[in-house]
């Protein structure tokens, strides 16, 4: 595996190319990298026996590549190896609730990541993308719970994507229509935001009594998601 930094601007590409809301729009490589950290779930678009499919999963990434959990988009790929697909990665963080309806917007952090994705069937490297794919969503975990034995390692579909194709678009701030002729109505304006946070852990009603959750569990309660 190349393990080789990739430049720190984003490539401009017909599929990259900002062209609408360009103000949003980053080419920052550490922009991309803040969102993906963030989450844990993105939406894989894909081809699928002829039809395109928005797949929900998982995902892990190293810098470079981004592995995904995707038995459906495998079976595509065995039959479309060289396709295309898209990954999006979006945080909402508030709405953005203006004097006109026409102004209501959404503030929010997004990437899509373009490229031709490969199977993962190296034994080493499917350990090492599904350990990605643990601690992105619970931290510690890979080495908390017992990891896949080989007989689950080959009913896995692992995906690695490059992160090389890439784009961003972030949006803050308040409503855009503060000095237009809509200031007069004395209408409210402004965001409502919106924060994730971890819940207190839930424990399986089959476990013994006297096993309590692991600190690195304990400890996201209450907090922030992204």
């Amino acid at each position: 595996m190349d393990h080789s930094p990739l430049p720190r601007t984003l490539p401009n590409t017909e599929r990259t190319r900002h062209r609408r809301l360009r103000e949003q729009g980053s080419q920052d490589r550490g922009e991309l990298e803040a969102i993906l950290d963030a989450g844990f779930v993105c939406h894989l678009g894909v081809v699928v026996d002829g039809h395109p499919m928005v797949v929900p999963t998982v995902y892990g990434n190293d810098g470079r590549t981004l592995y995904l959990h995707g038995s459906v988009a495998g079976r595509s790929l065995i039959a479309s190896p060289e396709a295309t697909v898209c990954v999006t990665v979006t945080h909402i963080d508030g709405l953005v609730l203006a004097r006109s309806v026409f102004e209501h917007g959404v503030n929010y952090r997004s990437a899509m990541i373009y490229g031709v994705p490969r199977l993962v069937t190296d034994p080493e490297e499917k350990l090492e993308g599904l350990r990605r794919l643990t601690e992105q969503a619970a931290p510690a975990q890979w080495d908390h719970a017992r990891r896949p034995n080989r007989r689950e390692l080959a009913a896995t579909s692992l995906l690695a994507l490059s992160l090389e194709e890439a784009s961003v678009k972030i949006r803050t701030g308040g409503p855009d229509d503060g000095d237009g002729p809509d200031a007069a109505l004395g209408i409210w304006a402004g965001v409502l935001p919106l924060v994730s946070t971890w819940g207190e852990p839930e424990t399986d009603p089959l476990l013994p009594a006297g096993i309590e959750p692991p600190d690195h569990i304990g400890a996201r309660s209450g907090t922030r998601l992204g």
